[in-house]
């Protein structure tokens, strides 16, 4: 799928550099003033040093035609190891300070990033893949710090030089001057033609790249659908095609480059032919000195240089404009659900010290007791609705189960209940008080949430398990461990809980992941529990060890569960059977049975399936 396909922003580079956008960028280096102080200065002493040595050059070579044998050579050997130290301590210097610069601000740049994601709701990562995201926190970054902190030297540096030999070559002779600048404008012709050119074939190119990507990732991620259908050789040929397309472009960019570089050298030539022309007959009518000549001829290579470098930067800088939109964007996207105003008012009004146990750091209640939705619809993004006037009570304490086919709308309303999002119409109600009146994080401060798919992160078992309370001690870790039933294979293990999971938990299995979720879920105390699917990834008899535990962990606590294994929510307060966004069926497991309906024919198929007993057998 091309990033078109999945919804992606097109990299599409305006015509011209944005300067208001880049200047938002350019906020992030305010934190380095010193390296930027450091590195304009090098920058400038690096010119400096490089318009010297001609003129020094230009000294050597008069003194010589004149004095002859009698040539001072101490003293001019002793100025050229100066200013070669001068310029190679300069270089040295802005090496470091651009470093500097560049690893300081992709490090402001990826905080940034990363810090506004933590607070994003669920709808911005349902518009945007994982893959677009992390390109935006590497590649682009790397990109966009690159050319501001190397920009600015070429910036400074070239003009530096510019500046430096113009005026040096204008108080030498004005007419070789105006000879050797005479080549500007075709210069300038040629470079804008060119880096055009060079940009839109650059366009194509990325374009091509980016659904090699996406081909070589489906590819990968899809082998054993591949290999079941036998698509080898038709992936094969349309890869093919793919990475044709992209040599094509490839070389057509190269190629424009390739032309482009040879221009600015024939032009560079073409002005250093006129200097020697009109200066070599200047020198032999006894106008201008040898020196000067040489001089002028080494400025012809000194001052061509730093317009190539401008035009390549600026180049640089539009095509690199998609990717500075991008990385801002992500930046400073604004979260849909946030707290509003009054709410962070009331946050700002209390004071941990003075505030009773009982309130909230909103100032509300500090427990949650009866939970209601109210003629809740919901939409996700412009599309079919999944929830209508959806209305359901739920009293603190009491285990309420979902089932339903796929898609009926269960795992929305959890979604709703957690304030991941919000319902289009209607509202959801904490003790009669709008949740969206209370504050975002005391609501999710209270769940603990197990999914199906289980994520882990990267650390050691007794890290992941006390994610759910960084101030958990040893023994409550290991209580909660124990409570799941994750102890016996934890132990066998031979770091026990200092053993490493790997990335995403991979040196676990699925189930071992799974018991790892309910621990840490568990160790959180949570008011209200959610299950999304939690024991479909175990085993029958791990299930019973985490069954026989989780009668105590729901006691007293408010518990949702989602399952289509039905054996592990018969002892539920309550079982809403959900379709099309509606409760078709309530009441308990007995209650269900008996009014034979969708509940009844799902758990009949599935007992069927399980035990190969013929209906009624388990029926009690």
């Amino acid at each position: 799928m091309t990033s078109d396909q999945a919804g992606v922003p097109r990299d599409e580079p305006k015509a011209g550099v944005d300067l208001a956008l880049w200047r938002r960028l350019w906020s992030f280096t305010r934190p380095f003033s010193r390296e930027k102080r450091r590195l304009v200065l090098f920058a400038m002493g690096t010119a400096l040093f490089d318009t010297a040595l001609p003129w020094v050059t230009k000294a050597v070579v008069d003194d010589l035609t004149t004095a002859g044998a009698s040539l001072p050579l101490g003293r001019y050997a002793a100025l050229y190891a100066f200013l070669t130290l001068g310029l190679a301590s300069c270089v040295m210097g802005f090496i470091n300070s651009g470093g500097a610069l560049r690893t300081g601000v992709s490090f402001e740049i990826r905080r940034a990033g990363f810090r506004n994601l933590q607070d994003l709701s669920f709808s911005f990562f349902d518009r945007r893949p994982v893959g677009w995201l992390m390109a935006r926190m590497t590649s682009d970054c790397e990109r966009l710090t690159n050319i501001l902190a190397w920009g600015l030297l070429d910036l400074v540096w070239g003009f530096s030089v510019m500046s430096s030999v113009t005026v040096v070559m204008f108080l030498v002779d004005w007419r070789l001057a105006l000879t050797l600048l005479s080549v500007v404008p075709a210069l300038a012709w040629v470079s804008r033609y060119f880096q055009r050119k060079i940009l839109s074939s650059s366009r194509v190119v990325r374009k091509i790249n980016s659904k090699i990507t996406a081909a070589y990732n489906e590819g990968i991620s899809g082998v054993r659908t591949t290999k079941v259908f036998v698509r080898e050789s038709g992936n094969a040929d349309e890869f093919s095609r793919l990475t044709l397309d992209m040599r094509g472009a490839s070389v057509r960019n190269a190629l424009q480059s390739a032309v482009y570089l040879p221009l600015v050298l024939v032009l560079a030539s073409l002005a250093s032919g006129l200097v020697l022309g009109v200066g070599g007959s200047r020198v032999l009518a006894g106008a201008i000195p040898l020196g000067t000549l040489v001089m002028f001829l080494a400025f012809c290579h000194l001052f061509f240089d730093p317009i190539q470098e401008l035009a390549r930067l600026f180049a640089e800088m539009q095509m690199a404009q998609a990717s500075a939109e991008r990385v801002l964007g992500l930046i400073e996207e604004q979260p849909a659900i946030a707290d509003s105003a009054s709410v962070r008012a009331n946050i700002a009004n209390q004071t941990a010290s003075a505030r009773p146990a009982d309130i909230a750091v909103d100032g509300g209640a500090a427990e949650i007791g009866v939970i209601r939705f109210e003629g809740v619809s919901f939409t996700y993004d412009g599309g079919q609705e999944v929830l209508r006037d959806f209305d359901l009570e739920v009293h603190a304490g009491e285990t309420l189960a979902l089932v339903g086919p796929t898609g009926g709308g269960k795992s929305t309303i959890l979604s709703l209940l957690c304030r991941f999002y919000e319902p289009t119409s209607g509202r959801i109600t904490l003790d009669g008080v709008d949740y969206t009146d209370r504050s975002l994080a005391w609501l999710q401060s209270q769940l603990g949430i197990v999914l199906q798919t289980p994520q882990l992160f990267s650390g050691s078992i007794a890290e992941n398990i006390r994610y759910g309370d960084l101030e958990a001690s040893d023994e409550d870790l290991h209580a909660a461990a124990r409570l799941v039933g994750a102890e016996q294979f934890i132990l066998g293990l031979d770091e026990g809980y200092a053993t490493q999971v790997g990335e995403g938990g991979g040196k676990l299995s699925t189930g071992e992941k799974q018991l790892l979720s309910f621990a840490r879920a568990w160790l959180k105390s949570p008011a209200i529990l959610i299950m999304d699917e939690a024991t479909s990834s175990i085993d029958t008899e791990t299930e019973r060890h985490i069954q026989a535990g989780l009668a105590q962990v729901l006691t007293g606590r408010t518990s949702f569960v989602i399952a289509h294994r039905l054996s592990t929510i018969r002892s539920a307060d309550r079982i809403l059977v959900i379709k099309d966004g509606r409760i078709t069926e309530s009441g308990k497991h007995k209650e269900l049975l008996d009014l034979g309906g969708h509940y009844h024919e799902l758990y009949t198929s599935q007992s069927l399936r399980e035990t190969g007993q013929q209906p009624g057998a388990w029926d009690e």
